[in-house]
This record gives structure tokens, C-alpha cells and sequence, in this order.
């Protein structure tokens, strides 16, 4: 099936529209042989910035929470090139909030830039440890997840 509809171009967003900044490094190895960061990266980057957070705030335990929450979808839209040895900051933002799943809106920045290199969806769903099956995001997650909903648009 043909469609004639037109997507609007995605535009970059600005540091001020995340409720969370974490700071992280880029690494050596992060470069590819063009001499940015490879797209792969990106979506670590992603990864690592969501449970940093969830880390330092005490309500992820690596080895022993008894539910974790599971990636299930990643996206990515890219605006401009990054490169070891950059700083950056991944700004964090809760754009839906389940019984089981977490959506959040995922922007990198570079440290000393108002403006996205990228921005993407990264999607969690908690599951039991040991059985895999969905389970209830525990209470003190979703507090802390709760200070990362989006407001309305301004």
C-alpha cells in the first residue's frame, strides 16, 4: 500500500526539555573508522545512562533485585556527529508510565551543547528474575521514575 503522507522532519531538542542530565565519557574504542561514534554506541549510551540512574538512586540492585526491567525497543534519530574524546550528558525523561513498562525519551548532548546529537526511545519492561514473566514495576522504581514524567508541552 502506497502512502502520499509526508513525516515531518524529527528536530533536535533542547537539554532544558530533560527532567535528568547524566553525565557520561566516551571512550577510545567508541570511534568508528569514519571517525564518530558508531551508531551502536548510541544505544549503549542509552542503556548506560538509564541504569546509572536507576543505580544511584538505590532502587536497581544488578545482582539481586528480584524484578529488572528488560529492553524491549530502542530507536534513534540522529542530528549531528559525536566523537571520543567528548564529553556528553544523556538527558532522561519518562513519556509513558505502565504497570509493567517504562518508556523513556533518551537525548545525548554533548556536554557543551544545548542541542541534541540524537534523541531515541528506549523501552523497559519488568519482568520477575526468575520466572521472566511480567511483573508490577516495583513501588520505589516507579517513584523514582514518576520524577522523570513529561509535562506537558510548553
Amino acid at each position: 500500500m502506497r502512502s502520499d503522507a509526508v513525516t515531518p522532519r524529527a528536530t533536535p531538542t533542547l537539554k532544558s526539555a530533560y527532567p535528568q542530565l547524566v553525565p557520561l565519557s566516551t571512550r577510545w574504542s567508541d570511534n568508528d573508522a569514519y571517525g564518530h561514534l558508531n551508531n551502536v554506541i548510541y544505544y549503549s549510551l542509552f542503556d548506560t545512562a538509564v541504569n546509572r540512574h536507576l543505580l544511584d538512586h538505590g532502587v536497581l540492585d544488578i545482582a539481586n533485585s528480584p524484578v529488572v526491567g528488560l529492553v524491549i525497543e530502542t530507536r534513534c534519530t540522529y542530528f549531528a556527529s559525536l566523537a571520543y574524546p567528548d564529553a556528553i550528558e544523556v538527558g532522561l525523561k519518562v513519556v509513558r508510565l505502565g504497570n509493567s513498562s517504562v518508556t523513556y525519551e533518551v537525548a545525548i548532548f554533548r556536554a557543551d551543547q544545548d542541542r541534541a546529537a540524537a534523541v531515541g526511545a528506549f523501552t523497559h519492561v519488568y519482568v520477575d528474575r526468575v520466572s521472566n514473566r511480567p511483573a508490577r514495576i516495583p513501588e520505589p522504581v516507579r517513584v523514582l521514575l514518576s520524577t522523570l514524567v513529561a509535562g506537558p508541552a510548553a
